[in-house]
């Protein structure tokens, strides 16, 4: 029998709207931030972290491998490996089950996981026919060659090449897909805007109950050093009605995704620190919780993209012998408000169950009461590489706050991805 994995504590920085004051943080300075914060409150020693494994999307040539840097600037010793991985929205939660892998595979006792991306820090480049010329120019040898190859050079070479938000299947991006899904299951615009307006006052109610304090580590950033400890992202006490009047953001004529129900562009980073039952009693620590079973699913992109959390709560459910009532605190991905609606309901859709998930009945009904309860991605943000790490720690949060036995977390990513994870409330 393969020892319990544990989760002792996670730490996140604030979450920010891109270009806001994380606009001159580079994402390993992010994560390096989330590290030291995860240190410092558990009081582990750097030198006995036998491995980091960080999620990002938004990557850069400087820094590909941002575990590393992270790590290295967080203090965890040269000797201890990092890595980086990539699964879109769903880094940070293939970074926690790497994480896993090498304790079940006894190549590590203890692992900080997590994740961080900055989308303030897109790279943006040239587009291949100048990146091609710009190689040719370095083998120049003459100024006057140098003249002749600035000479030959056109306006539109100069022309910013921007990285794609699309599908690179489907050319669409994950707006376009989610205004098609709502619309094919019947979630209107005042369903999404309800949800985004609870979204963001839990938000702010947990923030006032000082249960977002426990989990973020306040920074400060240089040159001026200013004081962040909040995610600023949070707008409480919005009014249906003004929301109603927000145009669509990606289909214009017909749609129904709005700024407001749809999860902004954020810079932040979120680490959880997982060991071995019998290492945490040796370190005498106490965990949170125990990772019971995790399932990762693909769908079809062009109907399917945003429908993971369906698939992946289903099969990490069967994984684990546990029913969807068993659950008693539920941590979805809020991409945007239509997308959990939509998974919510396909998992009390006979039809859907039936054809999609193989079931011979749905997989049951979902209490909203029990679901984001200290808001989601919509109000805190979404830094891509990150969530996964902070939808685990806060789901562990919750289970000792409410009083609860079982909690799954899910995501979707793009590329038609899906992920859910089960834990359980740790008790000796």
């Amino acid at each position: 029998m393969k020892e319990k994995i544990v989760l002792i504590d996670g730490c996140r920085t604030p979450f920010l709207k891109s270009e806001t004051d994380f606009l001159n943080t580079m994402t390993y300075e992010l994560g390096q931030l989330a590290i030291k914060g995860l240190l410092t409150k558990t009081g582990i020693d750097p030198k006995i972290v036998d491995s980091v494994v960080m999620g990002c999307v938004i990557s850069t040539l400087k820094t590909s491998n941002i575990a590393r840097e992270a790590a290295l600037t967080a203090g965890i010793p040269y000797t201890t490996p990092c890595h980086t991985v990539t699964q879109a929205c769903i880094s940070a939660n293939r970074a926690i089950v790497s994480a896993i892998g090498e304790i079940n595979t006894g190549h590590a006792e203890i692992v900080i996981a997590g994740g961080a991306d900055s989308a303030s820090e897109t790279p943006i480049g040239y587009k291949k026919s100048m990146r091609t010329k710009l190689m040719k120019a370095n083998k120049l040898k003459s100024f006057g060659d140098t003249l002749k190859f600035v000479s030959k050079l056109k306006l539109k070479d100069f022309l910013p090449e921007t990285p794609s938000i699309t599908e690179f299947t489907t050319n669409k991006t994950m707006g376009q897909d989610c205004d098609i899904m709502v619309a094919k299951h019947g979630i209107s615009r005042t369903e999404q805007d309800k949800l985004a307006i609870i979204s963001h006052d839990l938000a702010e109610k947990a923030w006032e109950d000082g249960h977002h304090e426990k989990e973020v580590v306040p920074v400060q950033i240089p040159p001026k050093f200013k004081f962040i400890h909040k995610d600023n992202g949070i707008r409480s006490g919005s009014k249906i009605e003004k929301l109603a009047k927000l145009r669509p953001v990606f289909d214009k004529k017909h749609g129904t995704l709005s700024a407001a129900n749809s999860s902004f562009l954020t810079d932040g980073s979120a680490v959880v620190l997982l060991m071995t039952e019998s290492k945490a009693k040796e370190l005498g620590l106490k965990p949170k919780a125990e990772i019971i079973n995790y399932s990762f699913t693909g769908q079809r992109l062009e109907d399917e993209l945003l429908l993971g959390p369906a698939f992946a709560m289903s099969k990490a459910l069967d994984n684990a012998k546990l029913k969807l009532e068993d659950m008693d605190v539920f941590e979805i991905h809020e991409a945007f408000a239509g997308q959990v609606l939509a998974n919510i309901k396909c998992l009390n859709d006979e039809q859907f169950c039936k054809e999609r998930l193989n079931k011979d009945q749905t997989v049951g009904e979902i209490d909203m009461t029990k679901v984001n309860q200290w808001g989601g991605s919509l109000s805190i943000g979404h830094p891509f590489g990150a969530t996964g790490a902070r939808l685990l720690n806060t789901a562990a949060n919750r289970l000792h706050n409410e009083g609860g036995k079982y909690a799954i977390l899910s995501a979707c990513a793009a590329g038609a991805h899906g992920h859910a994870m089960i834990i359980k409330k740790y008790e000796e």
